[in-house]
């Protein structure tokens, strides 16, 4: 057997220099400028990848934390008095909960262009910053129309930050890492619910001649996103090219490892031939049936929930406590089903299987008596296993699209869909409709299960893709199939190589050019592989 080491560093020496293809991705332009050798050992890629994962992760971490915060800040006030307070009556209480979302998606367009066209660290720290004040500011509102234009600010910088997360995702990690980076800085969910509860149980004790609580409470969060706010513009890195806290050599390596993922790094070039083929791709619609399914119950759950546990026959105070488990149980669904779907390589079937747990949890809640208060709320916690869905999602999306337009503008789609499911989600629900919230719970059990089928149609149509570019690669004079080293280690990627020269299936790659960093979208590179 040949060394594993003579194997990668043979390969390396053959590749030729990328001089048919035009560099536009600007981590191309950024490795032609830079006289550092590009090849690098797996022991350099993991020292690398620690100081990444200390900088960046925390980072978006916190930014997914206060958004969250601050979005589901009126979930926690709702038990506190806001719809008296503010004389909110009918619907208006659900559309305070609506408008955020409508916000969000009224935006994405002007989001997915911004993503494109400028830095990332730095629209980071000013969305932050904005809706932070705006939250601050909703403290001043007492009434309907105050309380709704300052939501719908709320949501216009919000509309920034899951985007941004997919796309430092996927600008920092390779694709094998992907999965599991996305259920922690979404797993901020679960996080939020602890704190978020823990704090409001505490702010809600506070009794004040010149503030309602829920005033105390907006306030108290939207001031300290504020702050986060100033923490992010100072330390965020725009991309590995420009990570100041990185050495030059380090850059390089960030950098270099990302070339397996064939989706390139960043443009800062808007390309209209990418938003056509977003139009015309099957999987952008896939995509947003999909995550529409998902987002109509978690919108209606996340504005209600609250409410809901209320409605077993718990006082204010004791349904606060009660969302602590059940934030528990989302950062367990989350964390624990990305590393399920990472290892299985299998993230449709995951899907699959998630969906069950939210429906066997819908219907105990639509078929128990309010009276066996242990099993509903049995059922309301089996329903939060809905939150692992959504990242799965996230990260599925953009691991199975290329080229920096079409990822950003398939990305506007796929928030177009969440922020469209979270606006119907909680007008299917009423205050009128308590205790039981029948209509709500039953349009929620008919999106689970169209979820679950959806992902299997998806994994389905990404095998076919998967065909479609073998044959290709054969018509062009490569071998069919095709190692996709963006899902193993460096340290496994000479191992797999040895076992294909042995096996006399060495590939004829090397002589043809390299599209990892041309700004290529996938259905256009005959050598990306599509996960599912």
């Amino acid at each position: 057997m040949k060394d594993t080491t003579d194997v990668i560093e043979h390969t390396e020496e053959v590749l030729p220099p990328q001089q048919n293809l035009q560099p536009q991705d600007k981590a191309a332009q950024f490795l032609s400028q830079v006289g550092v050798e590009a090849t690098f050992t797996p022991e350099e890629e993991k020292e690398v990848l620690k100081r990444i994962d200390r900088r960046v992760l925390p980072l978006i971490l916190g930014a997914y934390f206060f958004q969250q915060l601050d979005k589901s800040s009126l979930s926690y006030v709702s038990i506190f008095g806001i719809v008296e307070h503010a004389s909110l009556h009918g619907k208006q209480y659900s559309w305070l909960g609506s408008i955020l979302y409508l916000a969000q998606l009224v935006f994405q367009p002007l989001v997915a262009f911004l993503l494109v066209k400028y830095p990332t660290g730095k629209l980071l720290a000013g969305a932050i910053f904005f809706w932070g004040s705006s939250l601050t500011i909703m403290s001043a509102c007492t009434n309907f129309p105050s309380l709704l234009g300052l939501r719908f600010c709320l949501g216009t910088f919000e509309a920034f930050i899951a985007p941004i997360c997919v796309v430092v995702t996927q600008m920092w990690w390779r694709r094998s890492e992907q999965t599991l980076r996305n259920s922690f800085w979404n797993g901020m969910n679960g996080v939020t619910a602890i704190v978020g509860s823990l704090v409001t149980y505490g702010l809600g004790h506070i009794h004040s001649r010149v503030l309602f609580e829920y005033q105390i409470i907006f306030m108290f969060c939207g001031l300290l996103t504020v702050v986060y706010s100033i923490v992010v513009l100072v330390l965020m890195p725009d991309s590995p090219m420009e990570a100041k806290y990185l050495s030059q050599r380090d850059k390089v390596v960030a950098v270099e490892r990302l070339r397996a993922n064939q989706q390139g790094v960043a443009s800062r070039k808007w390309r209209w031939d990418h938003v056509w083929e977003v139009a015309l791709d099957p999987k952008t619609y896939l995509w947003f049936l999909l995550i529409i399914a998902i987002s109509i119950p978690s919108g209606g759950i996340s504005t209600f929930g609250s409410l809901i546990v209320k409605s077993f026959g718990y006082s204010a105070f004791a349904a606060i406590l009660f969302n602590i488990p059940f934030g528990v149980i989302q950062i367990v669904a989350i964390i624990g089903s990305a590393a399920v779907a990472t290892k299985w390589k299998r993230k449709g079937f995951v899907i699959t299987i998630a969906s069950i747990f939210p429906i066997v949890g819908t219907i105990i809640l639509l078929t128990v008596p309010r009276h066996q208060k242990g099993v509903l709320l049995f059922g309301y916690y089996l329903i939060s296993c809905l939150a692992c869905i959504t990242p799965l999602v996230y990260a599925w999306h953009i691991q199975n699209t290329a080229g920096d337009t079409k990822r950003k503008c398939t990305s506007a789609v796929v928030f177009i869909g969440m922020c469209a499911g979270n606006v119907i989600g909680p007008l299917l629900y009423s205050t009128d409709q308590a205790p039981e919230y029948r209509p709500g719970l039953i349009s929620n059990l008919i999106m689970f299960a169209l979820v679950g089928v959806l992902a299997i149609i998806i994994t389905l149509y990404l095998q076919l893709l998967n065909k479609r570019h073998a044959a290709q690669r054969t018509a062009v004079g490569k071998n069919a199939e095709k190692i996709d080293e963006s899902m193993i280690g460096k340290d496994k990627i000479g191992h797999a190589k040895t076992i294909e020269l042995e096996n006399g299936q060495a590939s004829n790659d090397a002589q043809t050019e390299d599209k990892g960093f041309a700004d290529v979208t996938d259905l256009k590179n005959e050598d990306f592989i599509y996960v599912y």
